[in-house]
């Protein structure tokens, strides 16, 4: 029987990027969906995703934060200002980004405003909280990941020492480090070096890629949580980055 689709999925500007592979080949589809729905729609029907999205929504932040951010930032040295604060729920619900951020000092101890760059995220936040809310055999079946954490694992665990970006733009040789660690994780020179879809940057199809491979290790059991054991919110979601 032919082995089961796994997926590493990354948000991007033009909607989720996904890296389609097999726990045991080296086939691998890269495809661009507009919406998570649309991702979990394909026709490959991973058995298992990974994607670098927060999973799990806590009430109240406490001292330290959700949890999983705390875990792995003390992995990736100068490359942990790439791990967000994750705010309460409410606050991932609020309209607009004052509200979130009065919500989030409300509900954190110590308080805590929401980030820029969080902020920006929230509407993916929510689109794939919904769906696995709604959902509990998705939930469980689909894994937080972080990009730098599965670059830190694929580097024998150690943190990386260039950036993939600087001021806001491609920077190569942060892209030419990932390609060569996935490169040595199995994947094609061709996939690598291919041009990234429309909407898409190449740090996200390296992102994907990295998501991906990850997944491939929480196949093989091979993977674990940060924290170990995961948190779970009020809705039963774990919550945890898988490395």
């Amino acid at each position: 029987m032919e082995a089961a689709w796994l997926a590493g999925v990354d948000g991007c500007r033009a909607g989720w990027i996904a890296a389609f592979v097999r726990a045991q080949r080296t086939e691998v589809r890269v495809r661009m969906f507009a919406s998570f729905a649309d991702f979990l729609a394909a026709a490959e029907a991973p058995a298992l995703i990974a994607v670098d999205i927060p999973i799990g929504l806590p009430a109240r932040i406490g001292p330290g934060g959700r949890g999983p951010e705390a875990a792995v930032r003390p992995l990736l040295g100068a490359r942990q200002s790439s791990v967000f604060s994750v705010p309460s729920r409410a606050a991932i619900a609020a309209s607009n980004f004052g509200e979130a951020c009065r919500i989030a000092l409300e509900t954190s101890d110590p308080p805590l405003k929401v980030s820029r760059q969080l902020f920006m995220m929230v509407p993916k936040i929510r689109e794939v909280d919904v769906l696995l809310r709604g959902d509990a055999s998705l939930a469980k079946r689909v894994y937080e990941v972080h990009p730098e954490v599965a670059f830190w694992q694929l580097n024998d665990g150690l943190a990386l020492t260039e950036p993939k970006k600087v001021k806001g733009r491609p920077y190569e040789p942060g892209l030419r480090l990932r390609r060569d660690l996935l490169h040595a994780a199995g994947y094609p020179a061709a996939i690598l070096d291919a041009a990234p879809p429309a909407g898409a940057g190449p740090d996200d199809v390296l992102d994907a890629l990295a998501c991906a491979a990850i997944a491939r290790q929480i196949a093989a059991g091979l993977a674990r949580p940060f924290p170990d054991p995961p948190g779970r919110d009020a809705y039963g979601l774990t919550m945890a980055i898988w490395a």
